[in-house]
């Protein structure tokens, strides 16, 4: 008996071991999927929690709903990315001067 660890990747092939890194990559852009949805739907829940208890905190909550809309395919068309934008830059620039 020996105390090394086979590498087993040395000794498959080439398309074997794409096949793998492949397999690999997949498995973890899904726990990758499945870890952002968890942390939004925990935002989301803070979000609905309360009312905003001010102009910021209620610009906060819009931003947040266009730019989630903004990644939609309705929301892909130019004039509505122009508008999303405006927007945005509306209430960046109506918040700056708000105490947090």
């Amino acid at each position: 008996m020996t105390d090394e660890t086979i590498k087993l990747d040395a000794h498959r092939g080439m398309a074997a071991q794409k096949a793998t890194d492949v397999r690999r990559l997949v498995a973890e852009v899904e726990a990758n999927e499945k870890a952002l949805r968890a942390r939004q739907d925990a935002l989301e829940a803070q979000l609905l929690a309360l009312p905003s208890r001010d102009w910021r905190e209620a610009a906060d909550k819009a931003r947040y709903l266009l730019n989630a809309f903004a990644a939609t395919p309705w929301a892909h068309d130019p004039r509505r990315q122009k508008l999303i934008a405006s927007v945005l830059e509306d209430l960046a620039r109506l918040t700056a001067g708000v105490a947090e």
